[in-house]
């Protein structure tokens, strides 16, 4: 990762928030629970947050949900918050995944997973039922429903199609050492 924020950073903010507002607008699956639906947008979120970084994946996904909301049932700010902190939470993650470098074996795995999963877990089931009560009055048996419901259902999807994410791209890398110079 590359530690100096550079335009390829404000470009990956751009790409990743239009990106994460499609998947999150148009490639949902419905859970029966009122407003939470399984959502793609994550584990997108999660490949930017690795690649990336916090900075990148935390504006990426507070703008791609601020848009997704606004071109539907208005802005629910509570959760358009949530989804940078999850994207901040993802990009802290680059520091103990060298993606960059090829690398995603069973170590990188196992820290992604944990990670992911604590990182959907505390934002959906804590963050954003919290900021529902404090900012919307709502009732909290219902607003923890939501998380819960979406704290699960964001860290299987999560778990599965971002490691998929991470693997293809690593594999995209070449790995340090892998290259001999021919005599």
């Amino acid at each position: 990762m590359n530690k100096k924020f550079t335009v390829k950073h404000i470009v990956a903010i751009g790409i990743g928030a239009a990106v994460f507002f499609i998947l999150k607008r148009f490639v949902t699956i419905p859970t029966g629970i009122p407003n939470t639906d399984i959502a793609t947008a994550y584990p997108f979120l999660a490949l930017l947050g690795v690649v990336y970084g916090p900075i990148v994946a935390g504006l990426a996904g507070f703008i791609g949900h601020a848009l997704g909301d606004l071109t539907t049932y208005g802005a629910w700010w509570s959760w358009i918050v949530a989804s940078g902190i999850l994207g901040v939470f993802f990009g802290l993650l680059a520091k103990r995944i060298p993606i960059e470098e090829g690398i995603f074996g069973k170590k990188e795995i196992v820290t992604f997973l944990v990670g992911e999963t604590i990182a959907n877990l505390v934002t959906w089931v804590v963050i954003a039922p919290i900021g529902d009560i404090l900012i919307y009055a709502e009732a909290p048996s219902k607003v923890f429903t939501q998380g819960v419901v979406a704290g699960i259902t964001n860290s299987v999807v999560t778990g599965i199609i971002g490691f998929i994410l991470l693997k293809a791209y690593a594999q995209t890398k070449t790995k340090k050492g892998s290259l001999n110079k021919e005599a």
